[in-house]
């Protein structure tokens, strides 16, 4: 809602109407906002929300900032919507209703229908990009007058709208030779895996004859570039001795990412990142669970769990269940209520987690939920603390 400007209901200059439709309401990404019923109007650079309630409330939505549109059906209890993903909020803007915003998007809610028919004029509209076509400055006509503020206005906003036009095609430019400069790198990777392994035998050979520091030195190059020497099938065999090899090198790597997640993470964040790390010499999902299932045998210092709703994840061994409810409980507390997207933001964990976290404080009813048409949140159970108390 920070892209949002305060506007009157005039059309700027080579703007165009296209279509219109009653009983709009705004939301400021899963929020909902006092923007409640309002007509919306489609034209050739921007959307205009009106409010019906007569509140004298006009607010604007430029074209281009508009990132991508999606839509989401309507359902018996909930109506349909568009989402509007949006461009990061330009430097210099107009005043609006919301100063900043935690969402980069926002949702129009049709609740008297006309969804369908909107989504496919937007999607035109933005992608003709009529806003870029220069425009001639209006003028007084008379020699010695400026423009009127409202045209000086106008020509500030066409003038932004273009940079962020224009900056926008630089990064598509920059990203189409960044993945050109990737396709060039992959094509190369298997050589330098294979050069790494060779320096690094090479390395073990002449351990008597370099310094430690040489060593470590060397080790930290090889790493900054993203290699490592991955356990394989070819290194050390198969089966179980193939998994507790990969198992220890798996503990290891994964010691700091589980630091930086608050000690947790799923088995399939897991997977990822470790075969991330590894670069050509992937894994199989299997060879990964196998791997975890021995962190305990192995006595490391991670575990695998299995929540009850049949979620798997890698945590730290000395993390506890006791330890996540309670830090759950407090986080929930502090802000009143919680959902597990904002959850999720807070622990910087995945939703996934998130929801598996909240569930669990809700079972040991340090938590309790209210389940309506907004969605899910959880509260503190103040019946627990009556009952205490």
């Amino acid at each position: 809602m920070d892209r949002l400007s305060w506007v009157n209901e005039d059309l700027l200059p080579g703007e165009k109407s296209c279509i219109q439709q009653r009983g709009v309401r705004l939301y400021d990404g899963e929020n909902k906002t006092s923007f409640d019923s309002g007509t919306v109007r489609l034209t050739s650079h921007r959307i205009v929300w009106d409010d019906e309630d007569q509140q004298g409330r006009t607010l604007a939505l430029a074209h281009a900032l508009v990132q991508s549109l999606s839509e989401s059906s309507a359902t018996l209890t909930k109506s349909a919507k568009i989402i509007v993903h949006l461009h990061a909020p330009p430097s210099q803007r107009d005043p609006g209703p919301f100063v900043t915003s935690t969402y980069s998007y926002i949702r129009l809610s049709f609740k008297k229908g006309g969804q369908a028919e909107f989504y496919d004029r937007y999607r035109q509209e933005t992608a003709k990009r009529l806003w870029e076509v220069p425009i001639e400055a209006e003028s007084s006509g008379k020699p010695g007058h400026s423009q009127p503020r409202t045209s000086r206005m106008r020509a500030g906003i066409v003038g932004i709208e273009r940079n962020i036009a224009e900056k926008k095609r630089q990064t598509d430019k920059q990203l189409s030779q960044a993945f050109q400069d990737l396709d060039a790198l992959m094509d190369k990777a298997k050589e330098m895996v294979t050069l790494a392994d060779r320096f690094a035998s090479k390395l073990e050979e002449k351990k008597g004859s370099i310094t430690e520091d040489e060593t470590v030195a060397f080790k930290a190059y090889l790493l900054s570039i993203g290699i490592a020497n991955p356990v394989t099938r070819e290194t050390h065999g198969s089966g179980s001795a193939y998994h507790k090899e990969l198992s220890k090198q798996l503990a290891q790597f994964l010691l700091k990412p589980l630091e930086e997640c608050n000690g947790v993470m799923t088995l399939a964040d897991v997977y990822c990142r470790f075969n991330r790390a590894r670069g050509m010499e992937l894994l199989a999902p299997d060879d990964v669970f196998n791997a975890c299932k021995m962190f305990e045998s192995l006595r490391l210092p991670i575990k695998l769990t299995k929540f009850e709703s049949g979620v798997l994840v890698v945590q730290l061994a000395s993390h506890s269940e006791s330890a996540y409810i309670k830090e759950t409980g407090r986080l929930v507390e502090e802000r009143g209520s919680m959902t597990s997207e904002e959850l999720a933001r807070l622990a910087n964990i995945s939703i996934v987690l998130a929801k598996e976290r909240l569930h669990l404080a809700e079972e040991k009813n340090v938590l309790c939920r209210d389940d309506s048409v907004e969605g899910l949140r959880f509260y503190p159970n103040l019946f627990l603390t009556m009952v205490s108390n």
